[in-house]
């Protein structure tokens, strides 16, 4: 009697191949670095992480737990409650000048998901995706993830990090399909002016088709300093039939738990395929939230704390800015908006030796790194100090510039302490060699 054959199944990989395509965010990857010198007694000045440290207003928390009280906590409707997109379509409108409609809001568990939704639904493999650099990483991240060709447009720090209708019109080509805007800036602070947003809708109008998006991030828009105006390309004739805005309450409104972020797309159709995305993916947004969402678009004492966080914030950054400019070898601008300050530290990396430290390193370990992320963990590590480097914020074409990006939203006294730290860091030749010599968490 013939006996079955044995077959040995075929050895294949654990995870699909496009799950190496995807990056990450750095200001979550950094945490167990920090633990890590916490756990051995040092106390870290945290200025790595994109979160207001100020509490959830009252009166939005006090909605919060009142829905709750009221069994609010059941499926709702994959959009977004009525009620919050009312008042999304009424609020972002009457700031922009526009009529927005409830049928074109889509709410999200956060102002996050709609960034790799967009790329999903309008991009086919190798469409051109043009996004700023150095900018959110999330823009540059999803890309090779849905096959889809990066294109970075790079800020550059003589022009405040802002770009010109005249840098996207050099990027723009008939593969163009989404270009990405955010204003105010993750990480530099940047806050683009009316004149610049209508250059580049203008090159949008005249080299793109209609059926090219812009993607307008703007969910910095009530951090603005020195009595500034927030702007929003879609308030341009002509592009609100182009552009996606997008907001959320985790930033203005120090709610980064909540979990609330919204978008408003030109058409009803649209919106329709994005909450068919929320149906796959979420199901729904919880109804407290939605509900605490909605009193803080349209309570007036949500203005009185804004306007208390904003006063902090710059505040923080007057103190900030000064002291990095008064250390040999770094230079950092007066951000217009958000709460990062984004320091050129080209100075104290060729001082230190940390771009001939770079270049020494393995291929795959320089492949990894920059001079600047070696400073970035050399402070972490040696001198107790979290922030970010350059790469952080986007990859492709950020070889040779040397910058971090710290957060200022920790109080008045760690950044004080924060910045008494670096100035040391800066100066600290011998330490920066030993700490590259022993050849740990260099990347």
């Amino acid at each position: 009697m013939a006996t079955a054959a044995t077959h040995s199944p075929e050895t294949r990989s654990l995870f699909a191949d496009r799950v190496a395509m995807i990056d990450t965010e750095n200001a979550f990857k950094v945490g167990p670095f920090i633990k890590e010198v916490e756990d051995k007694g040092h106390q870290v000045v945290r200025c790595n992480i994109g979160e207001p440290d100020f509490p959830l207003p009252r009166h939005i928390a006090e909605e919060v737990k009142r829905q709750i009280d009221s069994d609010n906590t059941h499926y709702t409707d994959p959009q977004g409650i009525l009620p919050l997109r009312e008042a999304i379509a009424h609020t972002m409108g009457e700031a922009r000048g526009l009529r927005i409609t409830p049928d074109r809001v889509v709410v999200f568990p956060g102002a996050k998901p709609p960034i790799g939704f967009s790329q999903q639904t309008y991009c086919n493999a190798g469409d051109e995706i043009i996004y700023p650099s150095p900018g959110f990483p999330i823009y540059e991240s999803f890309v090779r993830y849905i096959g889809a060709t990066a294109v970075p447009l790079h800020l550059e720090e003589s022009t405040g990090f802002n770009f010109r209708g005249s840098d996207l019109d050099r990027l723009v080509t008939g593969r163009t399909k989404l270009i990405y805007l955010n204003s105010p800036s993750n990480p530099t602070g940047g806050v683009a002016s009316r004149a610049q947003l209508e250059e580049i809708a203008h090159v949008v109008l005249s080299k793109t088709a209609p059926e090219v998006r812009v993607y307008s991030d703007e969910v910095y828009e009530r951090i603005v300093f020195d009595g500034g105006k927030h702007e929003s390309i879609a308030s341009v004739p002509g592009m609100e039939e182009r552009t996606i805005i997008v907001s959320g309450v985790s930033k203005s409104y120090s709610w980064t738990g909540g979990r609330v972020g919204w978008a408003v797309f030109p058409t009803a159709r649209e919106a329709a395929v994005f909450k068919n995305l929320n149906i796959n993916y979420f199901s729904c947004v919880p109804g407290y939230n939605q509900m605490g969402a909605k009193v803080a678009l349209e309570s007036p004492e949500s203005d009185v704390a804004i306007a208390e966080m904003v006063a902090a914030f710059s505040q923080r950054r007057d103190v900030v800015v000064a002291a990095l400019n008064a250390i040999d070898g770094i230079r950092c601008q007066n951000p217009k908006g958000a709460f990062y300050v984004f320091p050129n530290i080209a100075g104290v990396c060729e001082r230190l030796g940390a771009i001939e430290a770079h270049a020494a390193l393995p291929p795959a370990m320089r492949d990894a790194t920059s001079p600047a992320t070696l400073f970035q963990r050399f402070l972490l590590f040696r001198h107790h100090v979290a922030t970010l480097d350059r790469k952080s914020f986007g990859r492709l074409g950020s070889e040779g510039k040397h910058y971090l990006r710290l957060s200022i939203a920790t109080s008045l006294e760690q950044l004080e302490l924060g910045m008494q730290r670096i100035e040391r860091a800066s100066r600290d030749a011998d330490g920066f060699r030993a700490f590259v010599k022993e050849g740990r968490n260099l990347c």
